[in-house]
């Protein structure tokens, strides 16, 4: 377990269900305290467990504007199936006071689903694995801190994908 999952409580334990990766970002007021607050705030998903967090890192908005973001990345192990975990995790940003003015906007908190097993799914309302979680830098360097072996589906192993990443400013804060 991450030095982050300690410091907001989180302890592994036994679940059934898929192994799945969210990604915690905020850029609005104290984003840091927020990021802690929402990764302890997955823990209250139902039929889930939060198994692993990153560290936290600050990256430079990209194809947006405002401040710079904070931003993490979770292991968890649920049973939900996508749409409901999707739908449980907005409930969270609303929580938090999300709103999404427009695209890109500055975020009080955006919880992404990034993967949900193996699954691909391009729906409407949802697509796994995350349309460009291979491209982000925020993403990948946090992922490969708490699961350095996982293979995306669609685009295999992680390392070259953060290579490929390597310009973009990210920095570990935690």
């Amino acid at each position: 377990m991450s030095a982050a999952a300690a410091s907001a409580g989180l302890a592994p334990a036994a679940v059934a269900g898929e192994r799945i990766f969210v990604g915690v970002g905020a850029n609005l007021g104290d984003a840091a305290a927020t990021v802690r607050e929402a990764l302890a705030a997955l823990q209250t998903l139902p039929a889930s467990r939060v198994l692993a967090c990153s560290s936290l890192y600050r990256s430079a908005p990209i194809d947006a504007h405002g401040p710079d973001f904070v931003n993490a990345v979770a292991e968890l192990r649920s049973a939900l199936e996508p749409e409901a975990l999707l739908a449980e995790l907005q409930t969270i940003e609303q929580r938090f006071g999300r709103e999404r003015p427009y695209h890109h906007a500055p975020r009080t908190l955006d919880l992404d689903l990034l993967l949900h097993g193996d699954r691909v799914r391009d729906s409407a309302t949802l697509t796994l694995p995350h349309p460009r979680l291979h491209q982000r830098a925020f993403v990948l360097l946090p992922l490969a801190e708490i699961a350095p072996d996982l293979v995306l589906p669609r685009h295999g192993a992680l390392a070259p994908w953060i290579v490929a990443a390597g310009s973009q400013r990210v920095q570990r804060v935690s």
